[in-house]
């Protein structure tokens, strides 16, 4: 319930001249009481769904930041640029200012456009300065003043003394716990524990009174925004973190990963049951390349299987944590058969366990420079569409008129036909929608790494128009139902693999597998039978269903975003340039840094599977050709002139695409040098 009556304790935002002790009395932030919302947040009905969603993350709002403060020194003394909004590309925390404007900005420009809004964790200071050490008091208090600009922006000021605390929103709003919402920060030890008891009442708004429960376990809910179509899961990821030593993985029934990733499977198989869709949310995503493995291996593997399984119902999945603007896409050809586990070394003092800076944080901007160029490197690697053609036709039918059917087995010829390459392709990359594959999105932060950000998501809502979002939290779990599992028993002598090509495979034949036994047995008979999954695997789609909505454009896909961002180094400029400016927020704004849609580098048509693959493909590459380089959306035609003899010649040139990506991953804060020298 939101009672202004009795005024709503915020954080005070701290002026350009900060005192010399941020907080007025010695261990107590600063309050202010602010005015009552004003009328016109009123809602006295439903509003329609406008079929675009905002996602912010990474706020980290920071009590002891002072203007003019050195960055070396966090912010928080000597003297040096930091500026009224932020040290833009430094370590340093955001300031109140910042968090303030933000807000008022999304009030104004996103408030009424918007469906829902998800936002992925860290709302809390880093532990960086020994000289004002995090308190578990402080993190409680950070995180209850986010929630309040929520109320502030997003409130229903009709809702005064209301009883119920789920109904208190004129839009959905789903958190879900970062790494530093946490004390020690990474360190979440199994439920219920006192983080999972203090947000069961920080969140009380956010969590369905249904779901208390298993939050109070756990820190996982899901919560309906639109009702009986789309439900957004919040992930306590915490518990996949390689960086959690409280924890270990998701292989052992008595670990709460193994919790996690069962309840995960059980509630997926409910939704698909109502015929539902589902985005799922966390902090820390599932990075995983040579040098950077952010989850433990048992919960990626597990998390990789379960998309695929869930293909049908899952739209999409969203991170922060990281700062970078960048995808991942999770490969069913990365499943083993035998699932390790990272143990814990008994031996391991407990001193360092608790690092000030874990080792996924201690992310330089070399690593990170290492991290991207190793994404690319496997991007590189991706399935290459037959000459004349890309991932990102409009419709698989494009390809071969109505029938479509790469699995026919044909006799091989010593000159493969266009068909013949065309299906290869389309086996490499998992059937004609790419569904191999499964993507993770991550979004920069609205701390000032780089520069400030916010996303806005368009998502599909045809034959939806007339709906409404959630008016309050809403979501009854399901009970876990034996029928929506794979029997171990008729496991015996089959791997991942062979519950993954159960896909093909009608539902209620998902038992039936003597056909790969025996072929499983004659192509290793002297090798010894793999053992059978210590887990219940999910049932897959139904051969009769069609692709999700991941990989099908249909109502609940995405189909763009906008993505927002605070130019801090021109804001201060103008601030600087105005020597008497009294108010500050006449220049701060926010404004396009690029949209996915109609961009000339990217080159989208949606966000669906084959969208992502396309750009992939291309951002590997280590030239582009100049059909490529030039084409424009809906238009595949090569422009080049032609050669003597009536063929066409293709120039190529440096893959321009790849700069584009890097620039837009650190936000637009890198100059052109620095990306030659750092990414080649």
């Amino acid at each position: 319930m939101v009672r202004f009556t009795g005024g709503l304790l915020l954080f005070a935002a701290f002026a350009a001249a900060a005192p010399s002790e941020p907080y007025s009395n010695a261990g107590e932030l600063q309050q202010v009481i602010t005015k009552p919302p004003s009328s016109s947040k009123t809602q006295s009905a439903p509003r329609k769904l406008q079929g675009k969603f905002l996602h912010i993350t990474d706020i980290h709002p920071d009590p002891f930041y002072k203007v003019h403060s050195d960055p070396d020194e966090s912010c928080h003394a000597g003297k040096g640029h930091a500026g009224h909004y932020g040290a833009e590309v430094t370590s340093c925390d955001t300031p109140f200012s910042l968090v303030n404007a933000t807000f008022k900005w999304i009030e104004e420009h996103l408030k009424d456009e918007v469906d829902f809004v998800v936002w992925t964790g860290d709302s809390a200071r880093h532990d960086n300065d020994e000289r004002f050490p995090r308190t578990d008091k402080q993190v409680i208090k950070l995180n209850r003043f986010m929630v309040d600009k929520f109320v502030e922006v997003f409130g229903k000021s009709d809702n005064i003394d209301d009883p119920d605390p789920t109904n208190d929103f004129i839009v959905p709003i789903v958190p879900t716990f970062g790494n530093n919402d946490i004390i020690p920060h990474n360190i979440f030890q199994p439920g219920p524990n006192k983080w999972t008891k203090a947000y069961s009442d920080i969140w009380a708004q956010f969590v369905p009174q249904a779901q208390r429960h298993s939050f109070a376990r756990g820190g996982w809910f899901f919560t309906e925004v639109i009702p009986n179509k789309l439900a957004v899961f919040s992930l306590n990821t915490l518990y996949f973190f390689d960086s959690n030593s409280a924890v270990d993985g998701c292989d052992l029934k008595s670990e709460p990963g193994y919790e996690h990733m069962e309840w995960l499977r059980i509630q997926l198989q409910f939704l698909r049951d109502r015929g539902m869709k589902a985005i799922i949310i966390g902090h820390v995503p599932p990075a995983r390349t040579e040098s950077k493995q952010s989850w433990d291996e048992s919960c990626y593997q597990k998390y990789t299987l379960w998309l695929h399984q869930y293909r049908d119902v899952i739209v999409t999945s969203i991170y922060g944590h990281m700062n970078l603007d960048h995808f991942i896409f999770q490969d069913i050809k990365e499943l083993k058969d035998k699932y390790k586990i990272k143990r814990v070394d008994d031996d391991h003092a407990l001193s360092d366990q608790f690092k000030l800076f874990s080792r996924d944080e201690m992310l330089t901007i070399t690593a990170k420079a290492k991290y991207l160029n190793e994404l690319r490197e496997g991007w590189s690697d991706l399935p290459k569409p037959p000459s004349g053609y890309s991932y990102s036709v409009t419709e698989p039918e494009e390809l071969f008129g109505e029938d479509i059917n790469i699995q026919k087995k044909k006799k091989k010829k010593k000159q493969p036909d266009e068909r013949e390459e065309l299906e290869k392709f389309l086996a490499a990359i998992g059937g004609p929608w790419g569904e191999r594959f499964s993507l993770s999105l991550v979004s920069p932060s609205v701390v000032p790494n780089f520069f400030p950000t916010l996303r806005v998501v368009q998502y599909n809502i045809t034959g939806m128009e007339l709906d409404h979002p959630a008016t309050g939290a809403i979501g009854t779990p399901a009970e876990e139902d034996a029928s929506t599992i794979i029997d171990h028993d008729d496991l015996e002598d089959t791997s991942i693999d062979d519950c993954l090509s159960i896909d093909e495979e009608e539902s209620e034949d998902v038992h039936d597998l003597k056909k790969k036994k025996k072929h499983k047995k004659k192509k290793k008979k002297e090798k010894e039978n793999p053992k059978k999954p210590t887990f219940p695997v999910p049932k897959p789609p139904s051969k009769a269903s069609l692709p999700g909505p991941g990989y099908s454009p249909q109502p609940l896909s995405l189909i763009s975003w906008t993505q927002y961002y605070a130019n801090l180094t021109e804001i201060h400029d103008e601030i600087y340039k105005d020597k008497i400016a009294k108010d500050p927020d006449k220049y701060f704004k926010y404004d396009v840094e690029y949209t996915t849609d109609n961009d000339q580098n990217y080159q989208m048509r949606d966000l669906t599977m084959r969208s992502w693959l396309d750009l992939a493909e291309r951002i590997g590459r280590d030239q582009l050709s100049s059909m490529d380089v030039g084409r424009e959306l809906g238009d595949e035609s090569d422009p080049e002139p032609m050669k003597k003899g009536g063929k066409k010649k293709t120039k190529t040139s440096k893959n321009h695409l790849w700069k584009v990506f890097v620039k837009r991953a650190f936000v637009n804060t890198k100059l052109d040098e620095e990306i030659d020298q750092d990414f080649g």
